[in-house]
């Protein structure tokens, strides 16, 4: 029996942002799905984001062996290899990230959060660094499958307060880890298993920020077998609050899953790299460089900033016209 997953997606520029710094990442043909959301203004969250989906989406489809067989690169744990190549990719792309910023002073301080999740068999990897959310969606409501990198999550841990209650000491948006900043990163990553009739989020904090659990469940709750619908409808929540964010959503759906013994994994988290595995990385860093995407994975954002594009054009020619019918008036 063949994995099979339905999946819909789409990124939106929001109400407030002259452009869309998320990243939506849909590999249905090696079954890797993720959400990046960029920072850093001037475009480079733009192209923080970019460059991770960009590196996943290498390392699955051309550097998958090779990958997976180099000592140098291990990351010292028993995982399948899409859960291991998909951490090998993370680590990638965030020293990628790094060495564009280092090399172009505009690019200076930029970064991205990712929430990513590979499958095989009946088991969904799930690895992310940031505040980009995983959920699974059940009957009852969300089951939150990450947990925010940000000081927003450590002070309710520490304290014991709720979300909004640590909100209000430290406000929104501080993030504790991204992929870039540094050239060393740590990764959570842990394995769930799926049965057909699972479904699946992915969001960015323009989604999850701006509403909680509970909210967006009354969102999904109807409509969940709907997964285009889903999508639209969640985009469309989080503009109908403001829009002060790009937002990206995917939503997936196991459709059909060959059964294996596999057990779940637990949440760990995969420490930094030694000098000698970043050595090692940057000479994979050679080998991406060297494959040019033709298509990328990702989608343009699509809402409002595409709507006034449209608009634009449209006034745009509506004045072209008008200056043509006035330049052949009769007594010209």
């Amino acid at each position: 029996m063949a994995l099979q997953i339905a999946v819909a997606g789409r990124s939106d520029i929001g109400l407030v942002r002259p452009g869309n710094e998320d990243c939506l990442h849909i590999d249905e043909k090696n079954q890797v799905y993720a959400v990046c959301d960029g920072m850093g203004g001037h475009q480079a969250g733009e192209v923080a984001s970019l460059t991770a989906s960009e590196v996943i989406h290498k390392s699955f489809s051309h550097f998958r062996d090779g990958l997976l067989n180099d000592p140098l690169i291990a990351t010292g744990r028993s995982l399948l290899p899409n859960g291991e190549i998909l951490l090998k990719a993370i680590r990638l792309a965030n020293r990628a990230i790094y060495v564009k910023a280092l090399g172009n002073p505009e690019l200076t301080g930029m970064g991205t959060t990712i929430v990513a999740t590979a499958f095989e068999a009946d088991i969904m990897a799930v690895a992310h660094v940031g505040d980009s959310r995983a959920y699974r969606i059940t009957d009852d409501g969300l089951e939150p499958l990450t947990r925010d990198h940000s000081w927003v999550a450590e002070i309710q841990t520490t304290h014991h307060i709720s979300e909004k209650e640590a909100t209000s000491v430290v406000g929104r948006n501080v993030i504790t880890r991204a992929l870039g900043v540094r050239n060393t990163v740590e990764i959570d990553f842990r394995t769930v298993k799926i049965r057909p009739g699972d479904q699946f989020l992915l969001c960015s904090d323009g989604l999850c920020g701006f509403a909680d659990d509970d909210e967006i469940f009354d969102v999904v709750r109807d409509i969940r077998r709907d997964l285009t619908k889903l999508v639209d409808s969640l985009i469309q929540m989080a503009n109908d609050r403001g829009g002060s964010d790009n937002v990206t959503v995917i939503a997936l759906e196991i459709r059909q899953a060959p059964e294996s013994p596999l057990p779940e994994l637990d949440v760990f988290t995969l420490k930094e790299e030694s000098a000698a595995t970043g050595e090692a990385e940057n000479q994979w860093l050679v080998q991406l460089s060297e494959i040019k995407i033709d298509k990328p994975l990702s989608q343009p954002p699509s809402g409002s900033g595409t709507n006034k594009l449209v608009l634009m054009s449209l006034v745009l020619a509506f004045l072209v016209v008008a200056v043509l019918v006035i330049w052949f008036l009769p007594g010209k």
